[in-house]
């Protein structure tokens, strides 16, 4: 947990519970993945739009026109690559056509449709309107708006972080041999996380999440004979329909090379209510009462046990669960 979430990608909903945008975290944000060409791969489309297409001064004009330039370039990107596929579907039809038709040929075709097909829908996917309600789905690895406390002002500050923390004093290959670390367990936060709780801690708004389960636990029943493990997507959504307030830990990478600095984040869970266990998983997220959200972003490293009572008065929802659908 928590394999991927729901969560407020359009920054500023956050506005409502007086977070300040940090424009410079936004700005980097977007020339850094239009460089990369990861633009389109980890900022969430209502993300990607409330920078591009803002018009209320929340951004400044830099940062918009940065936005729509990797958009721009995002979509040049898809289109070169459709070019390159479609000219050796071409190829492998010619050779498939030829007398002497040849496996690689065969194999050419399946791979460039196949290739074709996708980058239609990227173009399709980036034509198509955001989630109107703000609202968008992120997997490890994804930036996403996170609010913090300004270490300056000591007001709520919201900026882009990564969906996957790097702990302190880890490499990029420490990260590559490590994935996990976008779930900070309840259990190893005076171990593993020790260097980040009770210094740097963050609030995630979740509408819903999901998670990866099997079959046979979904449906509380042991294997049969022969069987495989077969795994199934589950949506969790609270009964209610509330935003959950997650809390979460954070660190910051220092700029190397050509990359600069950034946010990363990891979001804390627990062991979960029983109707979670029944649907077959064994993490959930912590829900924080929204009049907990100034003590917990602004943490005492020597008051610990205050720390671990905020989390111990979490909100309780009732999460009901379904199958997810496939996305389209």
């Amino acid at each position: 947990m928590c394999y991927s979430a729901q969560i407020w990608a359009d920054f500023r909903k956050y506005e409502r519970f007086g977070g300040n945008l940090d424009i410079k975290e936004f700005t980097k944000l977007a020339g850094w993945t239009k460089k990369k060409g990861n633009w389109v791969k980890v900022v969430p489309k209502a993300m990607r739009r409330a920078m591009s297409d803002a018009t209320s001064g929340v951004l400044d004009i830099g940062t918009v026109e940065l936005a729509r330039e990797a958009d721009a370039e995002a979509i040049a990107l898809i289109a070169s690559e459709i070019g390159v596929q479609e000219a050796r579907l071409v190829e492998a039809n010619a050779k498939l056509a030829s007398a002497k038709p040849t496996k690689k040929a065969e194999n050419d075709r399946r791979v460039a449709t196949n290739k074709i097909d996708a980058g239609k829908k990227k173009l399709d996917d980036m034509a198509s309107p955001a989630p109107a309600d703000g609202i968008d789905r992120i997997w490890p690895g994804y930036f996403a708006p996170v609010m913090i406390r300004n270490p300056e002002t000591g007001e709520r500050s919201v900026v882009p972080m990564r969906y996957r923390c790097r702990l302190p004093g880890w490499t990029e290959a420490d990260e590559i041999e490590k994935p996990g670390t976008y779930n900070a367990r309840r259990d190893k936060l005076s171990t593993v996380w020790r260097r980040v709780f009770g210094h740097h801690h963050g609030i995630m708004v979740v509408d819903r999440f999901y998670e990866s389960v099997y079959l046979h636990n979904l449906q509380q029943r042991q294997l049969v004979p022969g069987e495989r493990e077969q795994s199934v997507e589950i949506l969790f959504t609270p009964a209610t329909g509330e935003n959950l307030f997650v809390a979460c830990l954070w660190t910051y990478v220092e700029a190397a090379g050509d990359d600069p600095g950034f946010y990363t984040f990891a979001v804390i869970t627990d062991d979960p209510p029983l109707e979670v266990v029944e649907a077959g998983h064994d993490r959930c997220p912590v829900p924080l009462h929204e009049d907990d959200i100034d003590a917990w972003l602004d943490p005492d490293p020597n008051d610990l046990p205050t720390l671990y009572a905020i989390l111990d008065r979490r909100v309780r929802p009732f999460y009901e669960h379904q199958l997810a659908k496939p996305e389209t």
